[in-house]
C-alpha cells in the first residue's frame, strides 16, 4: 500500500500539478484581508515556537505580522480576483499586423510545493487581429497571476489564456525561464538549473511563427 504522506511528497518534490487552475476553495474570499493577516500572524507564531525561536527577541518578535501581511498584501495578493488588472485594449487603427514581444519581465512566484520563491522572466507575443493592449498591461498581467502559489507550466498558461480572452485572439504566447528556490537551495541544491515552459496559440503553433518569437527573445537588449 502507498503512504499518503510519501505520495504527496512525490507530488512536491518532482513538481506536479494536479489542476490546470489554481486550487482555490469556493470560500476563498469571505474573510477579509485584515482577519486573515490576524490568523496567519498567529500560525506563523507558532511556526517560530515549535522550531525554539524567541519572539520576545526584537530581532524576530515582529516577524509573525510582517510574514503575515506579506502573504496576504504582496506574495499571493493575485488570488484575490478583486486585485485582477483591467486589460484595457484599443483598436489597432495603425493597422500594425506584425508580432509584438514583450520579453524579459521580471517574474517573481512562490512554488505551490515548498512555498519557496520562483524566479525568472517571462516573454511575451501577440499577433493583433484588431485590437491591442497597453505594454504595462502585459506586466500586470504577468505579476498578477504570478502572486499566487504557483507551478510554472500553470502560470504560463493561464498568462496566455487572459490575453488571448482580451485580445480576442488564440495568436499569444509566452515563455517563462525561471529558477526555483525548492530545487536550487533545497533537495538537490542544483543552483545553475532553471526551468523552462512555453505556451503558444493560434498561429505561434506554427512553425515559422514560433521560430521567430523564439528569435526575438534571443535578441540582446542594448542601452
Amino acid at each position: 500500500m502507498i503512504n499518503n504522506d510519501d505520495f504527496q511528497d512525490d507530488i512536491g518534490d518532482n513538481h506536479i500539478a494536479s489542476s490546470a487552475t489554481n486550487p482555490i476553495r469556493k470560500d476563498a474570499f469571505d474573510l477579509p484581508d485584515d482577519k486573515k493577516i490576524e490568523l496567519i500572524k498567529k500560525d506563523v507564531e507558532n511556526i517560530l515556537q515549535t522550531l525554539g525561536m524567541d519572539l520576545t527577541d526584537d530581532s524576530i518578535k515582529g516577524t509573525p505580522n510582517r510574514v503575515a501581511k506579506m502573504f496576504v498584501k504582496e506574495l499571493f495578493g493575485g488570488l484575490n480576483p478583486s486585485k485582477k488588472p483591467n486589460p484595457s485594449t484599443f483598436e489597432n487603427n495603425y493597422k500594425y499586423g506584425e508580432m509584438l514581444v514583450e520579453k524579459n519581465i521580471t517574474l517573481y512566484s512562490t512554488c505551490e510545493h515548498h512555498l519557496l520563491p520562483i524566479i525568472g522572466r517571462a516573454h511575451v507575443a501577440y499577433i493583433s487581429s484588431g485590437k491591442v493592449i497597453g505594454l504595462s498591461k502585459i506586466n500586470r498581467i504577468v505579476d498578477y497571476y504570478a502572486k499566487r502559489p504557483q507551478v510554472q507550466e500553470r502560470l504560463t498558461m493561464q498568462i496566455v489564456q487572459e490575453l488571448q480572452k482580451a485580445l480576442n485572439t488564440p495568436d499569444v504566447a509566452c515563455v517563462i525561464d525561471a529558477k526555483h528556490l525548492c530545487v536550487n537551495s533545497r533537495g538537490i541544491r542544483d543552483i545553475e538549473s532553471s526551468t523552462v515552459t512555453s505556451e503558444f496559440g493560434g498561429k505561434f503553433k506554427e512553425e515559422q511563427t514560433r521560430r521567430e518569437f523564439l528569435a526575438y527573445i534571443k535578441l540582446e537588449t542594448k542601452f
